[in-house]
């Protein structure tokens, strides 16, 4: 696929659980016989209901001790994992999107959400620099997917990729929520906080693919409070989503190998990398470039270094690494 999505939403590798795997402490699900469904779109068509696999719910909390419960299941379906927290604005937007598509999927998947100030071993096991992280494990093996709230229609494409991903590995299974079993649906949730309104209206125009908008409510939010900064981090990512959109990889990467001095050639793949999770990609290739630039070019080689940084999360031993060696490029 050459296009770029406008999101960081490829499936980006796998990530490293096995200090969690091994653990071993965690109950497995609830027993059931082996699941055998055939693959398709929501409404596909789903196993007997005697050969389902019976979980107590499509959406479920998982935590750094019952881990192992979600490595069971993703033998048999794909466990898609919200990585959260109650301070997070972009969160709140993101995480009814996944648990209304665990639902309309029908046993496809299971959400498994986890509160990263809860579960530090999970938040660092799946590498979650930044909130809301999204993952999925398949066959006990994770795969990054992206980092963001995007728009639904998004989010759907990226479990549609997740989907055929665990087809192909022999994934393709149903589950069925236990009779009497509380669901996401029959849960009674509490009203998400409202957003600031500048911080809805950007999200609102990022639902409609109008980043332009998006970019110019927050950054009236940045005006109006300096200090917001899930404004700013806001900012960061839709002025990413904007960049990339209608770009493909083939070009950014044909751009840079062939001006590997040219600012705005690196500028351009160094999006890629950050999109595609390879921070560190992302960050060396534009410091390397920043001493061979002067002026207007050189400034915004350093802004995109900020920007990046604010992705990526302050206290990120790499955004440090990347700060202390552009100050020592600037001084």
């Amino acid at each position: 696929m050459s296009n770029i999505p406008p999101t960081p939403a490829g499936l980006r590798g796998a990530v490293d659980l096995s200090s969690l795997v091994n653990r071993g402490t965690a109950s497995p699900p609830a027993p059931a016989s082996a699941a055998a469904a055939a693959p398709g779109g929501p409404g596909g068509a789903a196993a007997g209901v005697s050969d389902a696999l019976v979980v107590p719910s499509l959406v479920v909390d998982v935590t750094d001790q019952t881990f192992q419960d979600v490595i069971e299941l993703s033998m048999q379906v794909p466990v898609i994992v919200d990585l959260w927290a109650e301070w997070c604005g972009p969160c709140k937007q993101l995480s009814p999107v996944l648990e209304r598509l665990a639902q309309e999927y029908d046993g496809r998947i299971v959400l498994a959400k986890v509160d990263v100030d809860a579960n530090p071993q999970l938040t660092q096991a799946f590498q979650a620099q930044s909130i809301p992280t999204v993952a999925a494990v398949i066959g006990g093996r994770p795969l990054g997917l992206f980092v963001g709230a995007l728009p639904e229609a998004e989010v759907r494409d990226v479990i549609e990729q997740v989907l055929q991903a665990a087809a192909q590995n022999g994934i393709a299974g149903r589950v069925q929520v236990a009779d009497g079993a509380p669901d996401a649906d029959a849960a009674a949730e509490p009203e998400p906080e409202p957003l600031p309104p500048h911080h809805q209206a950007a999200y609102d125009a990022i639902e409609q693919g109008d980043y332009t908008t998006a970019i110019a409510e927050y950054r009236t939010a940045i005006a109006q409070d300096p200090h917001d900064r899930m404004a700013v981090a806001g900012l960061a990512q839709v002025s990413l989503l904007d960049r990339l959109q209608g770009a493909t990889a083939d070009e950014l990467r044909a751009a840079a190998a062939a001006a590997p001095t040219d600012p705005a050639a690196q500028l351009g793949v160094a999006d890629l990398d950050i999109s595609g999770g390879h921070v560190e990609d992302a960050f060396g290739r534009l410091l390397d470039v920043f001493p061979t630039v002067h002026g207007a070019e050189r400034e915004a080689v350093r802004a995109r270094l900020v920007e990046y940084f604010e992705l990526v999360g302050a206290d990120d031993p790499r955004v440090v690494a990347a700060r202390r060696r552009l100050a020592t490029l600037l001084y």
